[in-house]
């Protein structure tokens, strides 16, 4: 599709519907999957390393949690970056991680009932590119129905992404200085439901998307969608707080062919752990740097079974460790915050040397870093954060992420509990994407965070980009 930036722009703005599917039919056909899966290893002999006990009891999605989205491809886009603003993959910080999702730009569309879909460029990947797309895109959605479910659940309360892997390093790295998880199987995400002076409510989430386009005589077992949701409900069960089956799941997998337009399907289970009050201020609050632990993962938890008590190897927070956890937590989402404003150094202020505090510290390569070194007024709120130029169809593009200037100096000041407080004091007060007029399309979060795109303005200079 040939289309000028303002037009790719434009509809990245536009409100869509998003397809998603929680149901007995859904549940019936993973268990399917699972039953192929585990004949293929037992024919195959794999070895059960890297393998392990289901989730038990996934479920259908309570109808007021199950309902289709409606949000722009953008959000999806700013999804997509705030989930992995502290990736260390690509060695770029700013520009290497939370932009990687720029590249989907010309990805989405709208199918004559008003349901997103792929364009014909979304759908034409080379066949290594569309596995990235599939990894990839597959956070952004499975993320973003995840986040409706909860605040579905929770509507008082505000949420926050953080990688699995940031969270589960400070107390399972297994080796120093880099710090290292191994290829244990573990979530990718824990979504924290909190308010202040509350305690908050942990779930862990797995996402996964695929371009199978699905047949009428597609089998459930070679189902592409259910044996993903199979192997993460395996991915799911290796994390645990405090006994065996009390953390809530989320499990999702994407189809982005699918007959209806893309669709996410999501199971989940029940759990009710909820982490203790942390005070304001003091030793105990999420202000002051963690330390190290060292946690059982090797046979740490107990699975009943019809011949009694058998031990399974999990990443296993002990209840006398959840006032740690809590902090480990915060933290995370602090410095994942800061990172998507372009924080620079203040970033590895919230992180362990396991959790790359090095990295996010150090000076970076030339024109890769990302420093809160750019500005701008949405709807008369000042953001601070960073920004990027690139071209669609040969015409200049700026994209900006950032938080709202006074929640950004106070994490930049080491202010997390301060942080929380104000952000959901001000959780309804921040602007709607109809209330910006000179940006094509915008994102807002009620945690303060924004992330918005245009063609950069003709004429424009360092000094009147941005007004005020």
């Amino acid at each position: 599709m040939d289309s000028t930036a303002f037009d790719v722009i434009r509809r990245l703005g536009d409100l869509l519907t998003v397809q998603v599917t929680s149901s007995p039919e859904l549940i019936a056909g993973v268990g399917k999957a699972a039953n192929a899966v585990d004949r293929e290893r037992a024919k195959n002999k794999t070895s059960n390393e890297g393998h392990g006990p289901r989730k038990p009891d996934l479920r259908q999605l309570p109808r007021a949690e199950r309902g289709p989205l409606r949000l722009t491809p953008w959000d999806l886009l700013a999804t997509f970056a705030r989930g992995t603003a502290l990736s260390r993959q690509g060695r770029g910080r700013g520009l290497a991680e939370h932009w990687q999702g720029l590249k989907y730009c010309r990805a989405f569309a709208a199918d004559r009932h008003g349901s997103l879909c792929l364009t014909d460029e979304g759908k034409a990947p080379e066949l290594s590119y569309r596995a990235m797309q599939a990894r990839e895109l597959g956070r952004a959605f499975g993320l973003a129905v995840a986040e409706q479910a909860l605040r579905e659940r929770y509507p008082d309360h505000l949420i926050s992404i953080v990688d699995a892997e940031t969270v589960l390093l400070p107390g399972f790295a297994r080796t120093k200085p880099a710090g290292t998880l191994g290829a244990r199987p573990r979530p990718d995400f824990l979504l924290e439901v909190w308010r202040p002076n509350d305690g908050s409510r942990i779930f862990v989430v797995t996402v996964n998307g695929n371009h199978q386009a699905v047949k009428p005589k597609t089998s459930a077992s070679s189902r592409t969608t259910y044996r993903q949701l199979a192997r993460g409900s395996e991915r799911v069960e290796r994390f645990h707080l405090g006994q065996w089956n009390a953390t809530p799941a989320l499990t999702t997998s994407t189809e982005f062919l699918a007959a209806t337009g893309v669709t996410v399907h999501v199971l989940h289970t029940g759990g009710g752990v909820e982490l203790p009050v942390r005070p304001t201020s003091g030793a105990d609050s999420a202000d002051v740097a963690i330390g190290r632990r060292a946690l059982p993962y090797v046979d740490s938890v107990a699975l009943p079974t019809k011949r009694g008590a058998e031990r399974h190897n999990a990443f296993l927070i002990p209840e006398k460790e959840f006032s740690w956890f809590g902090r480990v937590v915060a933290r995370a989402h602090s410095a994942g915050q800061l990172s998507l404003a372009g924080g620079g150094g203040t970033v590895g202020r919230y992180l362990i040397d396991e959790q790359g505090r090095k990295h996010f510290s150090e000076t970076t390569f030339a024109g890769t870093a990302s420093v809160h070194d750019a500005k701008a007024y949405f709807a008369g709120e000042r953001y601070v954060g960073t920004d990027q130029v690139f071209r669609i169809n040969g015409t200049r593009v700026e994209a900006f992420s950032g938080m709202a200037a006074d929640l950004y100096d106070l994490l930049a000041e080491g202010k997390v509990e301060e942080y929380r407080r104000r952000a959901y004091e001000r959780r309804e007060g921040w602007p709607e994407p109809d209330d910006i007029d000179d940006w094509g399309a915008s994102s807002f979060r009620p945690d303060g965070t924004a992330l918005a795109i245009r063609v950069v303005p003709e004429k424009a200079s360092p000094d009147n980009r941005f007004p005020g």
